[in-house]
């Protein structure tokens, strides 16, 4: 089995280029050629002279070493899609348009493509694509946009018939090695009933914590979900090396996939408490965790708790949203949490929070209000024109 090692290379103005060594050499899967070499387009300061300079040598060689970590997993399961950058940056559109060419004439996916054009653009390419961005142009298409010459809005059905096409091309995608992940499966279908984005309330997601689950892994990942917010797939490939920090201060370090900055995201005490003891850091977190499993794990242990949702694994997230609205954090704050590019996306459950609130205002009521009589009277003693100026007693 190959081994990945980060190594430098001297480059100009005093600094080293970060690449993996991976020995020996495994096939390209573009040219067939046998590749050892991959630079990771980041920089470390030969000689760092300030303390701005020392933190982003730390920073950057953390991040290589993540990177590093994953590509090592990468190649032990034998997926060398990482080496063929071009096809990963190739256009998802051009791919969009051959799948619906597969159905000539089939005006249902001519739109499918069209309504996506008009959502993203000519241009897009296959590494712009995971669970968040797919979110939002599921609600997108539920926003009913209408861009044809009438202007005529799409109705929810149609919005189902358009997404489930876009989720058969991002299986095929992943079928044929432009995708690292099968978000076409992971990817919730849109149903009317996702438009109210199905959460657990604080009680229940207490009562889930407490009832047993058949799956320890499974329930691990669950709340782990709840807790943070990670879709499925972010919680699927994080790996030991990911979490760092210590006792009041831990974060999940990350690559911003457009300006390949470092990010940090913080986590609570009890979030890596529910963990357990860390291992092997180029070992995944939830190592075994597969999706089918988590479907049938899932349906038992609410079914256990007496939770009657319509609930999947990514409603651990909404329920993350949710609560965190409602324990008053800010909507800004949230959708950076959440990753959303758009904050409209992020409003959606601004709206839940604000119709529960609503509910909760109406649950409070006075039978006396049900006579029929004025039951507030003024004293007699009180003159009229002081009881509308000081409507409640004077201490």
């Amino acid at each position: 089995m190959a081994k990945v090692s980060l190594r430098k290379k001297a480059i100009t103005k005093g600094r080293q280029t970060l690449f993996l060594d991976i020995y020996p050499p495994v096939p390209n899967p573009k040219t067939g050629k046998m590749q050892r070499k991959y630079y990771l387009k980041i920089f470390v300061y030969s000689r760092p002279r300030t303390e701005l300079e020392k933190e982003h040598n730390k920073e950057t060689l953390s991040l290589g070493e993540h990177i590093r970590a994953k590509r090592q997993l990468d190649i032990q399961n034998r997926r060398f899609d990482f080496l063929s950058e071009s096809k990963l940056k190739s256009n998802f559109i051009d791919f969009f348009e051959e799948e619906a060419g597969k159905r000539p004439g089939s005006a249902n996916w001519e739109m499918s493509v069209r309504y996506f054009k008009a959502f993203v653009g000519d241009d897009f390419p296959f590494t712009h694509l995971n669970e968040t961005f797919c979110e939002e142009y599921a609600d997108f298409l539920l926003s009913a946009p209408g861009i044809g010459r009438a202007k005529r809005k799409i109705k929810t059905n149609t919005a189902v018939s358009y997404f489930a096409k876009f989720k058969s091309t991002l299986k095929e995608a992943y079928k044929k090695r432009f995708l690292p992940i099968d978000l076409g499966r992971i990817v919730e279908s849109i149903t009317p009933e996702d438009t109210h984005r199905e959460f657990l309330f604080m009680h229940e997601l207490e009562k889930l914590a407490e009832t047993h689950c058949d799956s320890v892994l499974v329930k691990k990942a669950g709340l782990f979900s709840a807790m943070t917010g990670f879709r499925y797939s972010d919680v699927e490939t994080l790996l030991w090396s990911e979490i760092q920090g210590a006792k009041g201060n831990y974060y999940i370090l990350y690559q911003q996939e457009k300006t390949d900055n470092v990010e940090y995201y913080p986590v609570s005490d009890q979030t890596i408490q529910l963990l357990g003891s860390s291992g092997d850091p180029t070992k995944k977190v939830f190592e075994g965790l597969k999706y089918d499993h988590v479907v049938k794990e899932l349906k038992k242990w609410l079914i256990n708790a007496g939770i009657e949702k319509h609930f999947t694994f990514h409603g651990f997230r909404h329920t993350f949203a949710t609560l965190q609205l409602a324990c008053g954090t800010s909507i800004y704050t949230v959708s950076k949490l959440l990753g959303h590019k758009n904050i409209k996306t992020t409003e959606i459950y601004a709206k839940i929070v604000d119709s529960l609130k609503k509910e909760a205002s109406e649950k409070i009521k006075l039978s006396i209000f049900n006579i029929g009589e004025n039951i507030i009277s003024t004293p007699s003693s009180v003159n009229a024109n002081d009881s509308q100026m000081h409507p409640y007693p004077a201490n």
